[in-house]
């Protein structure tokens, strides 16, 4: 498992709560989009887009990278943001999110924009494919590559899940779960933004999954539970993961629907509600202010 200074930590926290702040101003703009669930996977994302994955903006495609499916598609606002912030696109273009004719639309779109690597607008899809490009990259090899992480990882080549809570209601999840296991993808890693919030209300009172440590370990996978806005515990659970050979990868990521804006934290109306100018300034200075503490 690799050292990473505090330094570090701070540096993808801070770049986190910026990441919050220009998905506020995107989904303002737009009035219209996922606010709680983009919020939730902040430090996720971060950690995988500027510690973690194997990637080359100048080349998309490059056949060793690793692969992210950012499977709960309708939080895309951050999926967007990462890739912009990354070199994928952009930066400018996060502003046209959700317009008409727009390549940043509702869900993301494979083929729409460099470094999607699917669609992601009906949920439950991202382990079952996540399985089959995680079969693919074995039989292939996954040959080191001469293109160094910002990790410095020795080789490339490995698929990365992100799912949402409500997302694993769907019985798809659970089949490609089994097949991960029956062909031991040591590859795969998905990775549960559990925020205990859905659409319509709390995940334990749509459908309960609980204990899904225990569910996901009895389907044969490898399990770690973390706290997922906590960078450290982010990157080293991805270490671990990655140092898993012989099962599929789970981690757990405790979150808060909403986190860093207090009157959106565990309120299912801020799935996917739009704020007025009020909540707006009040949610923008709450997350300037968390924000200015990290840079400190």
């Amino acid at each position: 498992m690799h050292y990473h200074p505090e330094a570090l930590v701070r540096e993808l926290s801070a770049r986190a709560m910026q990441f919050r702040i220009q998905v506020l101003e995107m989904i303002y703009r737009a009035q219209t989009g996922h606010l709680g669930g983009a919020f939730s996977c902040a430090e996720i994302v971060t950690s995988l887009y500027f510690h973690h994955l194997c990637l080359d903006p100048a080349r998309p495609a490059w056949p060793e990278r690793d692969r992210f499916l950012f499977s709960k598609g309708h939080a895309c606002a951050m999926l967007y943001t990462a890739l912009a912030e990354r070199g994928f696109l952009p930066v400018d273009e996060l502003a046209t999110f959700r317009q008409l004719d727009s390549r940043l639309q509702g869900h993301p779109e494979r083929g729409k924009l460099p470094g999607i690597e699917i669609c992601a607008g009906p949920l439950g899809h991202g382990v079952a494919i996540g399985v089959g490009m995680a079969l693919a990259c074995k039989v292939g090899g996954g040959k080191p590559s001469s293109l160094t992480a910002p990790s410095a990882r020795a080789s490339c080549g490995r698929v990365y899940v992100l799912l949402g809570d409500g997302e694993i209601n769907a019985g798809v999840v659970w089949e490609g779960a089994l097949i991960a296991s029956k062909y031991r993808l040591g590859n795969l890693t998905a990775i549960l933004d559990y925020n205990g919030i859905q659409q319509t209300g709390a995940t334990a009172d749509v459908l309960p999954t609980h204990p899904i440590a225990d569910k996901w370990a009895s389907f044969g996978w490898h399990v770690q539970e973390i706290d997922g806005h906590n960078v450290r515990d982010v990157l080293e659970a991805l270490d671990r993961a990655d140092e898993v050979h012989a099962q599929p990868s789970l981690i757990l990521a405790r979150t808060t629907k909403g986190k860093g804006v207090s009157f959106m934290e565990y309120d299912h109306r801020w799935h996917g509600q739009p704020p007025d100018e009020a909540h707006y300034r009040a949610a923008r200075t709450e997350l300037e202010e968390a924000l200015a503490r990290w840079q400190a």
